[in-house]
């Protein structure tokens, strides 16, 4: 290895074995600098605190010398004046520094290598190739007003627009810019966004730091967080949440309806190309599962899911993705009429600190891959869905996300909930167990002058975006409209419930030549997927992928697999007539309200009991069983 000595002289190395001794460092130091006699020491620092005594046993590894250390040596009896402490001090000093600079260039070098690794292996989301292939440019048409040129010429009239142009988007009525666009914006320049890379911010303090005793013995500028300025971001991974139908919100808010308690969902479906944003990107919502919970009027409590390992697998093989989560806050204002009291918006709070923290824990759940982060993720899609009452008292929906930087708040564990003021958060305080940096936000005071607050409490309006929520003009279907629906996952309320009795009750409304239609409901294939009686998991992926494409005959071919006769066997000895034994024809069966493409022909009318709305014109209402009036 190589011990650096240094000496009023200037500085050598020496090559030396950690196994050697340190009189044979001494040796080495006396034949390199040519000294004349052996009135010198050797110190392991500059203030001859700590001497390396020459000894024939002592070896170098036992005096803690690595490879590349320093040691200083000092003539015995000999003083240095006030110049030569100078000069070493300096010479010292400027060892020092380019050390320290070799070893950033060493550090930078090693994160630039492993940033384009990752980089690298980076799979993203199939949305984000496909915008990544777009021009992204914003055409325009030839003003007959102001164009005096050609047909085949172009002026500042009409020429295309950026698609982060701020007066188109003011003109369009867009309110933040698509991420995409953001990424065009950061790699307009004249390098083409080569050195372009999405960093996340922390609030931790670096471990790795060796200059000190770790927190709260000691902090340096090195391991230190920076203080966090919380900036109103101006771009948004998700542009719109579309549900393919009312339907699917339908079947969620039935459990409110008969219990009056909250509910939570999550949301699976798809990311498609909004057109209505530039380079924006839709969640196309097509089944919510509902996590096992517990809910009252006033909250719900999530509890841990071992299933949800499993729903997500059945969502893969069926093309589909967590996409968001779904909430209530609904309290009845006249059962009658259907209308909800207004909680929400106006003088009221929009989101609350719990709730955009609970947001911000998923979303860093749910990173969104990206080859322009260093980390190869960046932010997220994950999208919250708020089913509550409008100022005219009507049930409806409102989307948002929460910013990057509250989801690095949130993960570094700096954000805390008010108990009193449910638009306020409260950045946590430095502890002996965590150091927080300070969080500052903008606002205007009394005066209109814009001043900087420090986040204790902060308004989380600083952490929100708005994301519109729609449904189609035209319904959309995924999985089949049938008038017979099958429970609904974790709902503990009598009629509800899944189990191998309702099963074998929702099959015997559908005949061999509806299988398809049959199998063709997300909470059905989560509960075959995970029923303890029959265990299907490892079989599903034929029928799951024959339910995706719509493939009949595929099905009907799952149909006749073993494990699937199994069960049908099981319902046949439970009592039950499976499709397998019934003698039901297509003609009889009644059941069935759509195929998978299409809807219910028949009327919808609303209950006056619990409000809910049936899609078929029956006698009695299809949640409650109260007859129709």
């Amino acid at each position: 290895m190589i011990i650096r000595v240094q000496t009023t002289e200037g500085t050598k190395r020496l090559e030396i074995k950690p196994s050697e001794t340190t009189k044979q460092l001494y040796e080495k130091a006396h034949n390199e600098f040519g000294l004349k006699t052996n009135n010198f020491s050797i110190f392991m620092d500059r203030n001859r605190k700590e001497e390396i005594v020459s000894s024939p046993r002592k070896t170098l590894t036992a005096c803690k010398l690595k490879h590349g250390d320093m040691v200083y040596l000092f003539m015995v009896g000999v003083k240095l004046t006030t110049t030569q402490e100078s000069v070493a001090t300096e010479e010292a000093q400027s060892e020092s520094n380019q050390q320290d600079r070799d070893k950033c260039v060493l550090q930078d070098r090693d994160k630039q290598q492993v940033a384009s690794h990752t980089k690298s292996q980076v799979k993203e989301d199939e949305v984000d190739i496909l915008l990544a292939k777009e021009e992204g440019k914003l055409k325009r048409k030839v003003n007959p007003t102001m164009c005096h040129h050609n047909s085949q010429s172009m002026c500042v009239h009409c020429t295309a627009l950026d698609p982060w142009d701020e007066g188109y988007l003011k003109e369009n009525n867009i309110k933040h810019l698509s991420f995409h666009s953001h990424l065009r914006q950061l790699t307009s320049g004249i390098d083409k966004g080569k050195y372009v890379s999405l960093h996340e911010e922390s609030c931790k303090i670096d471990p790795n730091c060796k200059e000190h005793p770790p927190w709260p013995k000691g902090i340096c500028s090195k391991c230190q967080p920076s203080a966090l300025t919380l900036n109103r971001q101006v771009y948004r991974h998700v542009d719109n949440v579309m549900f393919e139908n009312k339907h699917i919100v339908e079947r969620f808010l039935n459990y409110w309806r008969v219990t009056g308690h909250q509910r939570v969902g999550f949301l699976y479906g798809k990311y498609t190309v909004f057109k209505d944003v530039p380079l924006g990107i839709q969640t196309v919502v097509t089944a919510i599962y509902e996590p096992p919970q517990e809910g009252s009027r006033d909250h719900v409590k999530i509890l841990p899911d071992p299933k949800k390992e499993i729903i997500d697998e059945v969502a893969r093989g069926l093309g589909l993705t967590c996409v968001g989560w779904i909430f209530t806050d609904l309290v009845p204002l006249d059962a009658s009429a259907g209308t909800v009291k207004q909680n929400r918006g106006g003088d009221a709070h929009l989101v609350s600190a719990h709730e955009v923290i609970t947001a911000a824990h998923l979303q860093n759940q749910h990173p969104n891959p990206s080859k322009h982060a260093s980390l190869g993720y960046y932010g997220s899609k994950f999208a919250t869905v708020i089913v509550t009452g409008d100022k005219d008292n009507q049930v409806h929906m409102e989307g948002y996300q929460v910013s990057n930087q509250s989801m690095v708040l949130v993960r570094d564990g700096c954000l805390l909930p008010t108990k009193d003021a449910p638009e306020l958060a409260y950045v946590r305080e430095s502890s002996p167990q965590q150091y927080v940096p300070d969080v500052f936000f903008k606002e205007k005071d009394e005066y209109g002058n814009e001043v900087t607050r420090l986040g204790r409490p902060l308004p989380v309006e600083y952490l929100l975006l708005d994301v519109p929520v729609s449904t189609p003009v035209e319904p959309q279907f995924t999985f089949a409209h049938n008038s017979e629906t099958f429970p609904v996952s974790n709902r503990l309320v009598e009629g509800h419930l899944q189990d191998f009795g309702a099963l074998s009750k929702y099959l015997n409304h559908f005949t061999n030549n509806t299988f398809l239609e049959a199998m063709s409901d997300f909470h059905l294939l989560a509960f075959i997927a995970t029923m303890d009686i029959m265990p299907m998991r490892e079989y599903l992926k034929p029928l799951l992928t024959a339910v995706s494409s719509r493939d009949r005959e595929a099905a009907l071919e799952w149909r006749k697999s073993e494990q699937w006769a199994t069960v049908e066997q099981l319902i046949s000895a439970s009592g039950g007539d499976s499709m397998a034994t019934s003698s039901m024809n297509t003609g009889a069966m009644g059941a069935l309200g759509g195929a998978v493409a299409g809807g219910s022909g028949a009327s919808s009318w609303t209950c006056s009991h619990c409000t809910f709305v049936n899609a078929t014109a029956s006698e009695n209402c299809e949640m409650c069983n109260l007859p129709h009036q």
